[in-house]
């Protein structure tokens, strides 16, 4: 695993759900590595219980557990949130649980034994889905989700006003310093904007963002 790919799972969380105490015990050992939180789960339910309560990046499941299976899980997981990343892990290789698996849109199914090869290639799989899902990374540790409109850092989640939607996606677009005119006319829609206005908005927004990294530009604008 290269560097840039430890860096950027460094940041992000993942759930494990395993009924079997030293599979799960190992796995969760590899996942500890790459992971800034791993949170472990030994049946579907209390791993759904998880899923709603911590938001992980990512969940990894096993099929076969008591209470809820794997499969069921992730259905009910992708309800709930149609964009959630689910890796399935079986020992079953059967056509029946491959068709249902390919049915809830997983980042992928690895049939057991699981090695750091497979797991390494099962999360490179899955950060590309991230980035291609349309998650930006603001910061190290800092995530703008665009399907979501929300900023993300560790178990955080920063819910935006309309007009901070605008201005963030403005400057993740352009990659730019963004005048005080074009944020007047693009998050104003043409009504005068006040310098109190803008101060209180940018103001807000900070609290939303990690330190130092939405800068003004005297006399010009802002650039992230």
């Amino acid at each position: 695993m290269d560097k840039t790919m430890i860096k950027k799972l460094s940041s992000l969380s993942v759930l494990y759900a395993e009924d079997e105490v030293g599979v799960r015990q190992n796995v969760s050992e590899m996942l500890s590595l790459f992971f800034k939180d791993v949170y472990l789960a030994k049946d579907g339910l209390e791993a759904y219980e998880l899923f709603l309560q911590k938001k992980p990046d990512l969940t990894i499941t096993d099929i076969k557990m008591p209470i809820i299976d794997g499969i069921e899980l992730a259905r009910k997981i992708r309800k709930k949130d149609a964009k959630a990343q689910i890796l399935i892990i079986s020992a079953h290789t059967e056509v029946d649980y491959m068709l249902d698996a390919i049915e809830l849109s997983l980042v992928r199914y690895i049939v057991k034994p699981i090695t750091e090869t497979k797991l390494v290639d099962a999360l490179d799989k899955f950060l590309n889905s991230i980035h291609n899902g349309g998650i930006i990374e603001i910061k190290d540790g800092w995530f703008y989700d665009i399907d979501k409109k929300i900023i993300k850092h560790e178990n955080k989640i920063f819910e935006l006003t309309k007009k901070e939607i605008k201005l963030i996606e403005l400057m993740i677009e352009r990659d730019s310093i963004i005048s005080y005119e074009e944020i007047e006319s693009h998050l104003w829609d043409g009504d005068y904007m006040s310098l109190n206005a803008l101060r209180l908005m940018i103001k807000n927004l900070r609290k939303k963002l990690p330190h130092d990294s939405l800068k003004n530009i005297q006399s010009i604008g802002y650039k992230l």
